[in-house]
This record gives structure tokens, C-alpha cells and sequence, in this order.
């Protein structure tokens, strides 16, 4: 059985709350879990102290019996110091494609050469 951590939804429409779980992979987001750990409240402000509240010695357990956090968890643990994460980078994928180079490079070419005659009988 492949134990996971992770959110469970909670709330209402348009006011998520989100219940941390020990939950068999197998079973839906907001279905049957094992343990609840804490809470996650994303709409209140980020250095409130009760945006998240984490049983962390609980958590260290089912990690030790080999439960997975998720990658959401696994940043709460993080910001906490009780597990890496690892870094994620893709800087591919960040870059403008090649239409859109195109066009930034006839702008940039459009805006020097109207900046050039405007500057000239100024002087």
C-alpha cells in the first residue's frame, strides 16, 4: 500500500481549505483517509502563523514508516527544515518562442530606428 501526504480539499466554493492527510494513493483527494496531520488556510495572509498548523512530530513518524509527501507538503516541510526539497529549474521553459523572439527583435529594431531620426534634427 503506497501511503502518501497530502491536501485534502475543504470549504466552500471559491473559499479552499485544505485538511493534511495520511492517505493511501489509491483512494480519492477528498475521500478516505488514514490520519489527518494539520490544516492549510491559503487565503489567509502568509506570515500569519495559523495559515498552516502541522503536527510535526507526526509527520516525522509516517515519514519514517515511508509515507510520500507530496510536492506542496513537501515545500511545507521544507519552509519548516524537516525535509529537502529538491530544486526544480527549467529555464527552457520560461523562454519566448521563436515567433515571439521574432517579434520582440522587429519592435526593438521598429523603436531604434524611430528613436534615431527624432534625436538627429534635435541637435
Amino acid at each position: 500500500m503506497a501511503v502518501v501526504i497530502r491536501l485534502s480539499r475543504a470549504g466552500t466554493k471559491k473559499r479552499p481549505f485544505y485538511h493534511v492527510v495520511v492517505a493511501d494513493s489509491r483512494y480519492p483527494r477528498d475521500g478516505r483517509f488514514i490520519e489527518r496531520l494539520g490544516f492549510f488556510n491559503p487565503l489567509l495572509p502568509k506570515d500569519r502563523e495559523d495559515r498552516l498548523k502541522l503536527d510535526f512530530e507526526k509527520v516525522k513518524a509516517w515519514i519514517a514508516k515511508g509515507a510520500q509527501p507530496s510536492d506542496r507538503v513537501t515545500r511545507f516541510l521544507d519552509a519548516a527544515g524537516i525535509a529537502k526539497r529538491e530544486q526544480r529549474n527549467n529555464p527552457e521553459k520560461s523562454k519566448p518562442k521563436k515567433k515571439a523572439q521574432e517579434r520582440a527583435a522587429a519592435a526593438a529594431a521598429a523603436a531604434g530606428a524611430e528613436a534615431a531620426p527624432a534625436e538627429a534634427p534635435a541637435s
